[in-house]
C-alpha cells in the first residue's frame, strides 16, 4: 500500500486528489496539511511513502519545505505538484531533491501514474521536462539568467515579473521591504536588467509568467 501525504493550502485541491486516489486498492491518503508549518511538523510524526507538495504555501515557499523534509527524511519521495508551468520551478525542485514535478492542469491518470513511479524510488518526468535537464547536462552554463538566480531570488523575481510591488512581497514573503529591495537589485545585476519593466518583459518572453 502506498502511504501519501498531501500538502495544499487549498482544501479543493486535498479534496480531489483524495477522490483521484480513493478508487485505488494500492494507495491511500493518511495525512494532509495546509500550510508548510504543518506540512513539515505533522512528518516528523507522519508515516508516509509519499508526499505531495504544492510549490506556492501562504507560510513559506514550496522549494524551502521540500529542502527541510529531504534535510530531516532524505529518502520521502516527494512529488512537487504546482500551478506554475515547469519552466518556472521544475528543475530547481529536481536539483532540491523532488522526486518528479507536475502541473495541476496534468489529468488525474498521470498523477496515479506519478505516485506509483515515485513511491519505488524512482523520478517521474514529463517529455518536456526531460528534454530540458538533457539540455542542462550538455550546457555548461546556465542557458538563461534567470537560472543564475538564488531560489529566494527566483521566488522574489517571479512575484516581480507577475506586477507585484515590492511592498506587496514584502508582506507576502513575510520579509522586510529593504530585505525585498536588495534581492530586487541583485535580480537586475544578476540578469544585466534595468527596471521592473525588464523583468516583466523577460519573463513574458520565456513564458515564466501565467
Amino acid at each position: 500500500m502506498i502511504k501519501i501525504f498531501v500538502a495544499d493550502d487549498h482544501a479543493m485541491i486535498r479534496r480531489g486528489i483524495k477522490q483521484t486516489v480513493a478508487d485505488e486498492v494500492d494507495m491511500q491518503v493518511v495525512g494532509e496539511a495546509q500550510s508548510a508549518k504543518q506540512t513539515i511538523d505533522l512528518l516528523r510524526i507522519s508515516e508516509c511513502d509519499v508526499v505531495i507538495l504544492d510549490v506556492s504555501m501562504p507560510d513559506g515557499n514550496g522549494l524551502h519545505v521540500l529542502k527541510e523534509i529531504k534535510k530531516e527524511r532524505p529518502t520521502l519521495s516527494v512529488l512537487m505538484l504546482s500551478m506554475h508551468p515547469e519552466e518556472q520551478f521544475a528543475v530547481r525542485a529536481l536539483r532540491a531533491g523532488a522526486s518528479g514535478y507536475l502541473t495541476k492542469e496534468s489529468s488525474p491518470e498521470e498523477l496515479l501514474t506519478a505516485l506509483r513511479k515515485v513511491s519505488t524510488g524512482g523520478r517521474y518526468l514529463t517529455l518536456s521536462l526531460a528534454e530540458r535537464l538533457a539540455e542542462d547536462l550538455v550546457t555548461a552554463s546556465p542557458v538563461n539568467s534567470h537560472e543564475r538566480l538564488s531560489d529566494r531570488e527566483y521566488e522574489v523575481f517571479s512575484l516581480l515579473a507577475s506586477g507585484r510591488t515590492v511592498s506587496e512581497i514584502a508582506e507576502q514573503l513575510s520579509l522586510s521591504v529593504k530585505t525585498v529591495s536588495t534581492y530586487r537589485a541583485r535580480i537586475l545585476e544578476k540578469m544585466n536588467l534595468r527596471n521592473n519593466a525588464e523583468i516583466m518583459r523577460y519573463a513574458m518572453q520565456r513564458q515564466l509568467v501565467d
